[in-house]
């Protein structure tokens, strides 16, 4: 029986485990596609296309994302915004954008 649980819960921490790599993939996909952005102006269009294609959709499904349009939409939005993942997910600009939010209301 202990073997059965331990075994079960080892495969859901594979899982999760997996669930990050992917979602770091996506990450990645978003920042190459500011740096495109940046530098030929096709960013999100180039997003969108990664993320309509067959990979694209495999690889958002794998990250537990749902690879239906909207979620098209909001990584063009994104791109568009041209700020890179890893600023966007910090502290610093959470608060900054949070600050702003608090002056314009």
């Amino acid at each position: 029986m202990l073997d059965s649980v331990d075994g079960t819960a080892f495969n859901h921490e594979q899982g999760n485990r997996a669930r990050k790599l992917f979602a770091a993939v996506v990450l990645a996909a978003l920042d190459d596609a500011i740096a495109d952005d940046k530098k030929y102006g096709n960013g999100p269009d180039q997003i969108a296309r990664w993320a309509r294609s067959r990979d694209g959709r495999e690889v958002l499904s794998c990250a537990g994302i749902d690879p239906n349009e909207r979620v098209v939409k909001g990584l063009m939005e994104f791109v568009d915004k041209g700020i890179r993942t890893s600023v966007a997910l910090s502290r610093e600009e959470s608060e900054r954008r949070n600050a702003a939010q608090a002056e314009a209301a």
